[in-house]
């Protein structure tokens, strides 16, 4: 397979087209106004879309890669879905309610979008992230365990132990 590349400056204009939009009708359909969102196209690995709040910053992030290779589903599916969360953000804040909850389901519904948690497209050609794996033991098993786990242990945060001997796992040198 060739190379994917991703979206240009075209389809990005369409999918920051198709968020307004989605806003309009949300603003239409709540009777009340919701600010304009920041959007990038800075998204990485398997995911195709992203709401984010982050110090009091909100932005939704798209993956370029997954438009460039299922673009029409994404325009229908995964932009919908994305406002859905900025609309019940905005109406019901972020911390009161689940992130696919009934309040979030309701806004989907009345977009006439499916309310789906996730998608299942083709991966292939998409770059993602490859995790490091570290190897550790007991004296019956050996594990890969993640980044995030393995500095845990490091700086004496955790202590994990085999399901099956009861033994504390160690790190293979």
């Amino acid at each position: 397979m060739d190379k994917l590349i991703p979206i240009g400056k075209r389809l990005q204009d369409e999918v920051i087209q198709s968020v307004a939009d989605y806003i309009a009708r949300a603003e239409t359909i709540f009777a009340r106004q919701f600010k304009p969102i920041e959007i990038c196209f800075d998204l990485s690995g398997r995911s195709a879309g992203m709401y984010k709040v982050f110090h009091g910053k909100r932005v939704i992030r798209f993956n370029p890669y997954h438009f460039a290779k299922h673009p029409e589903e994404n325009m229908l599916e995964t932009i919908p879905h994305e406002v859905a969360h900025y609309i019940t953000d905005q109406i019901y804040g972020i911390k009161n309610i689940r992130p696919h909850g009934k309040e979030w389901q309701a806004v989907m519904n009345k977009f006439g979008v499916e309310p789906k948690r996730t998608f299942s497209y083709s991966l292939e050609g998409i770059p993602t992230r490859q995790h490091k794996k570290f190897n550790y033991k007991c004296s019956c098993t050996e594990f890969k365990i993640t980044t995030r786990r393995h500095h845990k242990i490091l700086r004496g945060q955790a202590v994990y132990s085999c399901r099956h001997c009861g033994e504390n796992i160690k790190q293979i040198i």
